[in-house]
């Protein structure tokens, strides 16, 4: 892989000329790269080259019925099927004179051996239909199928060849595009933050922690456990710890906001009790009373004046006291459920840890990583990985898959996960990735591959249009290559 960005095009050029071994033309015929002369006496209709796996079938209809051949000659016409420096010699047809025909016929000998097909001039074949078969080489793809003729003396040399294209491109189907993988923008520090709320139950009135109090040795082993979870991992350094606390709208506001600041502070002191921390980066807030809290659980009750309870607590102009008096006064019976359902849960302090994680450069270690705690990993930190990588291996394609998992909504992971996808034929993830890829050239230019391997040419026609628009050159060709593409199966 390149930096930055890794776009490897196909290229017309490429598809034209085909590569592989050269196979062995019959009797050593050169074949001219631009031939379009027609050759004497004959002429075809209908000249077909198609392919059924590995199977290809070349079908001509020749019409020899202005061919003349002087009796003691033969005339030999031989498909060939060409690309570039590739070729083949197709089974032959030979058109003898009187003499000639009988003279290989008393000797069982022919021009061109045992798989010619052989006639004799004047037995009223004006039209012959030829059928030939091979199997498919990659450097058939996008081949010219040339008729040549050549003239046979009775001392078996033959005259100077005449050659004719028939089919100008046969066989042709454009190379699948090249997958693209982006680079991603780098981290300058690899900030993240762990959340959670906790919910500390404080005697009634009271502000000082008793760690045996109710659930309390669970509820303050979740902040432990958080602080623990980072605090112990040499390649992360803590930089702040933010507590908010809250009460619930039971009492009066005044006091409901001494209660959620008093005993936020005492958590804060607990916090610093346990750990070496500079009291600096241990910081706490409170909200006085948790109606949002309560709000969102109204929304979902099942109580009998759930809405009518949810309008109050919703009339942010009525003063908190007011409202929380009017839900004890007009509906008791659903009070009493609230003080015993919601009202513990609204008082709780929320807590947030954030660090930095230090950066990451040896692949080998950032692939360990990965294993174990792929959390800790940028972006630019898998796509390193990756080009340590051979592209398309299981090894790769699962760092970009990590990478969008970890990443969910991040495009340009998503965009790399699309082409590892593709890579391994799995498209119904790689449309799953794509609808989270954005709008960039580069996503289009992927839709269009994508398209291209549903065989769906004229939508990939569209996305290659959208990225070249978008300023991705490389696209432009594709367009170009794949419309064309679309045209012909459109004739067929």
């Amino acid at each position: 892989m390149k930096r930055n960005i890794l776009i490897i095009s196909s290229t017309l050029i490429a598809l034209l000329l085909g590569a592989g071994l050269t196979a062995s033309a019959q009797n050593n015929v050169t074949i001219a790269q631009e031939q379009k002369k027609a050759i004497e006496g004959v002429s075809s209709n209908n000249a077909k080259v198609t392919r059924d796996g590995s199977k290809v079938a070349v079908d001509i209809k020749l019409d020899v019925s202005n061919l003349k051949v002087k009796s003691t000659k033969a005339i030999l016409l031989t498909p060939y099927l060409v690309n570039g420096t590739d070729s083949l010699a197709l089974s032959s047809i030979g058109l003898y004179g009187r003499q000639r025909y009988y003279y290989y016929l008393r000797n069982e000998h022919r021009i061109s051996g045992g798989s010619e097909t052989s006639f004799r001039i004047g037995d009223n074949e004006d039209v012959i239909p030829y059928h030939a078969e091979t199997t498919y080489e990659e450097w058939m793809n996008g081949c010219r199928l040339i008729l040549t003729r050549r003239d046979y003396t009775c001392c078996e040399e033959h005259d100077g060849a005449q050659q004719s294209e028939l089919v100008s491109r046969a066989l042709w189907v454009p190379a699948t595009p090249k997958l693209l993988y982006v680079s991603p923008k780098g981290e300058k520090t690899k900030s993240r933050s762990l959340s959670g709320t906790a919910y500390i139950d404080f005697p009634v009135d009271r502000t000082e922690i008793h760690s045996d109090y109710h659930n309390n040795v669970t509820e303050l082993g979740k902040i432990r456990a958080t602080i623990d979870s980072v605090r112990n991992d040499s390649d992360i350094t803590v930089t702040s710890i933010y507590l908010k606390g809250f009460a619930s709208p039971e009492g009066t506001y005044a006091h409901n906001t001494d209660l959620a600041r008093e005993r936020t502070a005492t958590i804060r002191e607990y916090v610093l009790k346990l750990y070496d921390f500079d009291p600096s980066i241990v910081t706490f807030g409170h909200e006085p009373e948790n109606w949002e809290g309560l709000i969102a659980w109204l929304r979902k009750s099942s109580l009998p004046h759930a809405s009518q309870i949810l309008e109050i607590a919703e009339d942010k102009d009525t003063d908190p006291d007011a409202r929380e008096y009017r839900i004890r006064k007009y509906y008791p019976e659903d009070y009493k459920v609230m003080k015993s359902e919601i009202y513990p849960l609204l008082r709780c302090t929320e807590y947030k840890i954030e660090y930095n994680i230090r950066s990451y450069s040896d692949p080998k270690e950032i692939l360990k990583v990965m294993k174990t705690q792929p959390g800790k990993l940028s972006l630019e930190e898998f796509f390193v990985a990756g080009e340590s990588l051979e592209t398309g291996s299981p090894e790769f394609n699962e760092v970009f898959d990590i990478a969008a998992v970890m990443y969910p909504d991040d495009e340009v992971a998503n965009l790399n996960a699309a082409s590892a996808a593709m890579g391994r034929g799995d498209l119904k993830t790689a449309v799953a990735r794509l609808a989270k890829a954005g709008e960039s050239a580069e996503a289009d230019y992927s839709r269009g591959v994508l398209a291209v391997m549903n065989k769906d040419y004229t939508t990939a026609v569209d996305f290659f249009r959208k990225a070249a628009e978008k300023g991705l050159e490389s696209a432009e060709e594709h367009a170009k290559v794949f419309n064309e593409y679309a045209r012909s199966l459109e004739a067929k």
